[in-house]
């Protein structure tokens, strides 16, 4: 087991540091966010290959971080590359100013990479475990609450990216299609996709002790870097939104609330 932990670390460790030097030359730290997911697809290879538990769980899990994992990062680069830095990252540089370099290798690097190998942690744990050399109905249900979070990320994202595109959107909020049932579709996937992944991982006994992993990435989506972060100022940048959140949940996908008639 300390075997994969570390080995998981550090593939980390060099994806981090390497992401790192190329901000510093692009100065665009959040490169940082397109590589979030490819990051996970390393971890969950590392433990494939140094893993030696059964094989078919370590490949299946292999397949379900991957897909998700390279979507997610591709999806970001056709959005982000060629727009510059993100408003985020930008506050940080200025605020720090020429100490930037430095402390954005450990306030955005080094955090996201840490946070990487914790969230990664059941398919790291599982990856030891040859027992059960099967798949059970956990693994099943599994399966299926990462294929429900895997369509709620990859349809909501096409679905804001199309509304976007358009002209006559622009500064309009986003309410339609998977939009008017959670204010946030995308982050509802990846809740979804890694409690799937816990599931697979939690039909071995390692694994369980892994559900550290999506109760942190839970709490990163609808308290940290997810939906606190976002709706802290797209209330000024969206005139409406004030409306669309008193009639749309924030992020587990219920009715719309009807309006109250005149």
């Amino acid at each position: 087991m300390a075997a994969v932990l570390l080995a998981s670390a550090g593939a980390i460790a060099a994806v981090m540091v390497a992401t790192w030097l190329v901000s510093l030359l692009l100065r665009d730290a959040s490169i940082v966010d397109i590589i979030w997911g490819a990051g996970f697809v390393v971890v969950a290879a590392t433990a494939a290959v140094v893993g030696d538990g059964f094989d078919d769980r370590r490949y299946l899990l292999l397949t379900l971080v991957g897909v998700w994992g390279l979507r997610l990062s591709s999806y970001l680069a056709w959005r982000n590359i060629g727009h510059g830095e993100d408003y985020r990252y930008q506050a940080m540089r200025k605020k720090h100013g020429d100490r930037f370099w430095l402390i954005s290798l450990f306030q955005v690097f080094a955090l996201q990479g840490v946070l990487m190998w914790v969230v990664s942690l059941p398919v790291q744990l599982s990856a030891t475990a040859d027992e059960p050399a099967s798949f059970g109905p956990l693994a099943v249900l599994g399966v299926a609450v990462w294929m429900v979070g895997l369509l709620c990320e990859t349809i909501g994202d096409a679905q804001l990216a199309s509304f976007k595109a358009k002209d006559e959107n622009k500064g309009k909020v986003m309410d339609r299609g998977l939009w008017r049932y959670t204010r946030h579709p995308n982050y509802f996937g990846d809740f979804c996709v890694w409690w799937g992944i816990f599931l697979v991982a939690a039909e071995t006994v390692p694994g369980r002790y892994g559900v550290i992993g999506p109760l942190v990435m839970s709490f990163l989506l609808i308290r940290v870097s997810g939906v606190a972060m976002l709706e802290k100022t797209i209330g000024k940048r969206r005139p409406g939104y004030a409306e669309y959140i008193e009639r749309t949940s924030a992020f587990f996908p219920r009715p719309p609330k009807r309006r109250p008639s005149a």
